[in-house]
């Protein structure tokens, strides 16, 4: 496998987005882990809090900013095309998210790419078993990438940020 291709979008201003070779790095050890080999494009747009709580409000009918939000490609029968679809990641959440659950800004942000991009692949964590699996891969893709278990106890300090940019009721980011 070559890679990722990813098209990545800032709309907003936020000085530490994570780079394209960052991007590309997540989401191909994502793509290396569950064989996909044919479908390798995807676009990740980061967004401020307004346009995180549009889109939630109208696709999800959540209204309010969340952390990552996935867009699968559906591909029409009989046409074969490398895209996954568009990821859509929320800035300010994430680094409200990333205090308030004592990681770092950058592992945060793999992963909601690692997270997205699983969902892009047809994943999901709506049933628990479902959940089980998905978090299964997102941990190993992110040991894989040294990043510590996003789902693992952490102890926050007093001082972090309260406030709505939790990993939502299910304690899974949002998609």
């Amino acid at each position: 496998m070559n890679g990722a291709t990813v098209d990545c979008q800032r709309a907003v201003d936020f000085a530490a987005l994570p780079d394209q070779v960052e991007l590309e790095r997540w989401t191909t050890a994502v793509l290396e882990r569950v064989a996909e080999p044919l479908r390798s494009e995807l676009t990740i747009r980061f967004v401020d809090e307004a346009e995180s709580r549009t889109l939630n409000r109208d696709y999800r009918d959540r209204d309010r900013p969340t952390n990552v939000l996935s867009f699968p490609f559906e591909m029409p029968p009989g046409i074969e095309l490398p895209l996954l679809g568009d990821l859509v990641i929320c800035a300010a959440v994430v680094e409200r998210e990333a205090a308030e659950q004592g990681k770092s800004l950058k592992d945060h942000f793999a992963h909601m790419v690692v997270h997205g991009t699983l969902h892009l692949l047809g994943y999901d964590h709506i049933e628990e078993h479902e959940a089980e699996c998905m978090e299964a891969l997102e941990r190993e893709v992110l040991a894989s990438l040294a990043i510590d278990d996003p789902y693992a106890e952490r102890t926050v300090s007093p001082d972090a940020p309260a406030g709505e940019g939790g990993a939502g009721e299910d304690e899974r980011p949002h998609a």
